[in-house]
């Protein structure tokens, strides 16, 4: 079974919900339970320490239908939720993201927000404890207190980048409850208090061991540094792609910590995403979920179809026939890459280990359930490749890069969440150094990309596929990057930062070519509770 070192501290405080230190109680108490009566021993700190990770699935990964990845991935040019039928159409919620016509009035919008900022309350209620813990209480040496604060730091710098990527323009806020009516911060200086919480505490950091998954490491902060400034020209108006470069080289040479042996990218294409990820040697940061543990990684919700697909992979779990691929997106694999054969459910879906059709259940019910690469009515047969409401229980590939593995299996449905993996930093490094050269591929960029792209050919059909300095151009980067790190949330930020998210048309989106669009509009509901919050341009 599982290695359970990684998940018993990340369950316990998911288990522990309400401890939070620095809140005006004076209403009526609910619990006796306070800071003061808490923190005996490092168990229950680490609950303390952990609770904002537990609360991350909630705002960061494709569990809820709310936060940061359901609008990163939905308002880009690779995944769309269309209606289907007389399902999907949900008050014209995933219709307005992927036209790139929403307002500050979106209700899911308005939730992540709030999930955002509750994320952010949590780290700062427990920074705030940790400031002030009794260590010889807790059984801690004041070295491990400044660790623990070091690594919660780190926590909120990733809040952070996630705000400012969504956001831009945003208040900075370290204490719970201060100010009541925190000021708007123009995004440069968001990024500055950033780059300042990072390069102050990610040294202070534990290297990364399997001790360490599911919490943050050294090669995890290192990750958050290499982003940074790789979007940093769009983030502060200062292009810093030498320091994106220093941060990525210190995790690919293992500098931060590595798992299995040398930091090195999986040679399997399913192995960072499959039900024993936690082992995969390129795997830097994740949340770490256990079934076992009753604590699962459930993205069946937006990915998997109707119940009868249960039977296609031999799992007890369904899903509401939410997210498809944007034919766009499934036509920029070339048909002999593995990445497409392996990473999505497509064509004719039988009943496992069997030549038995999957039947439909809605508008193809009874009859063979096929999924197709068109999103329009009757698009077994149809042609050309529809819109976002003429979807049906067929409609577009589905994922299949996650695998739960089958109901008999001992790892079974015990995936992690990947929020970065070794294959991101051979792309940051790449484009860093095309950008520093004008936009032109040098040998280093070209082999960095070829790495991560050569396990996805057979070695029949390597020598076709490979990049050289004439072929890896800018936007052939991008294209790559987009089908290497498919449903992982980056694609928008992808975008933006390529100057392709509001000028680029896909599939049925046309572009707005209003830069303003860049940024998401902060909530009608919080500026009108708060007069210092600034909205962004453009709302």
């Amino acid at each position: 079974m599982k290695n359970f070192i990684k998940n018993y501290s990340v369950v316990l405080a998911f288990l522990f919900l309400g401890f939070v230190g620095c809140m005006d109680l004076s209403e009526t108490f609910y619990s006796e339970l306070s800071k003061d009566n808490f923190y005996n021993n490092k168990v229950e700190v680490m609950q303390g320490v952990l609770r904002p990770f537990t609360h991350m699935q909630a705002w960061l990964a494709p569990t809820g239908q709310n936060g940061f990845y359901y609008h990163s991935e939905m308002a880009a040019d690779q995944v769309a939720w269309p209606q289907k039928g007389r399902h999907g159409f949900d008050g014209g919620d995933h219709i307005r993201l992927h036209n790139h016509t929403w307002s500050p009035d979106e209700p899911r919008m308005r939730n992540a927000w709030s999930l955002i900022w509750e994320g952010l309350g949590y780290v700062n209620s427990i920074l705030i404890d940790l400031e002030d813990l009794d260590i010889a209480r807790a059984g801690l040496s004041e070295q491990e207190r400044q660790a623990l604060i070091s690594e919660v730091k780190v926590m909120r710098a990733y809040h952070y980048i996630r705000i400012m990527d969504l956001w831009g323009n945003v208040p900075i806020i370290t204490q719970v409850g201060e100010p009541l009516s925190p000021p708007t911060a123009p995004r440069s200086e968001v990024f500055n208090f950033v780059r300042q919480e990072l390069e102050q505490n990610v040294e202070l950091l534990e290297p990364l061991s399997q001790a360490l998954v599911g919490r943050v490491s050294k090669a995890a902060g290192y990750t958050m540094l290499s982003e940074l400034y790789l979007n940093a020209e769009k983030w502060s108006g200062t292009a810093m792609w030498d320091e994106s470069i220093e941060y990525a080289n210190k995790v690919i040479i293992g500098e931060g910590g590595s798992l299995n042996g040398p930091m090195r990218l999986d040679v399997d294409i399913l192995g960072p995403f499959k039900a024993d990820n936690h082992l995969s040697p390129e795997n830097i940061f994740q949340f770490a979920f256990s079934r076992v543990g009753g604590f699962t990684f459930n993205w069946s919700g937006f990915y998997f179809g109707y119940g009868n697909m249960s039977q296609a992979l031999n799992v007890n779990y369904s899903g509401n026939n939410a997210f498809v691929v944007i034919p766009t997106a499934f036509d920029a694999y070339q048909e002999n890459d593995k990445r497409k054969q392996e990473w999505f459910l497509f064509g004719p879906q039988f009943k496992f280990g069997t030549d038995e059709p999957i039947l439909g259940t809605e508008e193809f019910q009874n009859q063979p359930l096929v999924y197709v690469n068109n999103i329009r009515r009757n698009s077994e047969g149809a042609t050309g490749e529809g819109s976002m409401t003429e979807g049906e229980e067929n409609s577009g590939a589905r994922l299949h890069k996650f695998r739960s593995g089958t109901l008999d299996d001992d790892q079974y449905w015990e995936n992690d969440y990947i929020i970065y993996r070794l294959t991101e930093l051979y792309f940051n490094k790449a484009e860093a150094i095309m950008r520093k050269n004008g936009g032109v591929a040098n040998q280093e960029a070209v082999d960095l990309i070829n790495a991560s792209r050569k396990r996805s050919f057979s070695d029949g059909d390597w020598l076709s596929a490979a990049y050289t300095t004439t072929t890896l151009t800018m936007d052939e980067l991008l294209a790559e990057r987009g089908r290497e790190f498919i449903f992982e949330g980056k694609r928008r930020t992808d975008l933006i930062r390529f100057g392709k998210f509001t000028t680029t048309n896909w599939w049925d989106h046309q572009a707005s070519n209003n830069p303003e669009l860049e940024l998401f509009p902060i909530p009608r509901i919080q500026t009108n509770s708060n007069p210092n919050l600034i909205q962004n341009p453009g709302y």
